[in-house]
């Protein structure tokens, strides 16, 4: 049987995309990028827990300070963008790190109606528990970090490709 090649035109991959996509698996779960990427995010994520738990912090808590001691002081709005998410969804992660001591909000010296978000002297003592984290992960992991770089920039070459 003669395969169909891919329209000059098209993406050089398509072709095969498209025949790799038949009615037999274009359903399979274990087929699914999505469904591959939402098990290695829980997974991955559920590592750092036990090493997040002594120190106060849930991951999405531990993302807002890994922004907050890169770039400090930001706006909400800022903040939100850094992290990519919406500023009601990360007003209550700030309640919670403002609550325990790690963060304060203050209105903006340049905007009155923004809030500036910086850590304490607590959240930035913080950081230094912090460091043994990556390390962790990493040896957890038990992955070279040539290949996670790699996965990092695949990875992030998906995230751009998914919100072109």
């Amino acid at each position: 049987m003669a395969e169909a090649s891919a329209p000059e035109d098209s993406d050089p991959g398509e072709g095969s995309a498209r025949e790799a996509c038949t009615e037999a698996n274009l359903l399979a779960l274990d087929q699914q990028v999505c469904f591959a990427l939402a098990i290695a995010a829980r997974s991955v994520i559920s590592l750092y827990r036990p090493l997040l738990e002594p120190l106060g912090l849930t991951h999405p808590q531990y993302l807002v300070m890994l922004a907050l001691w890169e770039h400090e002081p930001l706006r909400v709005n800022e903040l939100a963008a850094l992290l990519e998410l919406e500023p009601a969804t990360l007003s209550p992660l700030l309640k919670r790190l403002e609550a325990a001591g790690y963060v304060r909000r203050e209105r903006s010296a340049t905007d009155d109606r923004a809030l500036a978000v910086a850590t304490t002297d607590r959240g930035r003592a913080l950081r230094d528990d912090a460091l043994a984290i990556p390390p962790a992960i990493i040896n957890r992991l038990g992955m070279p970090l040539t290949e996670l770089r790699a996965l990092h920039e695949r990875l992030s070459e998906v995230i751009q490709a998914a919100t072109r």
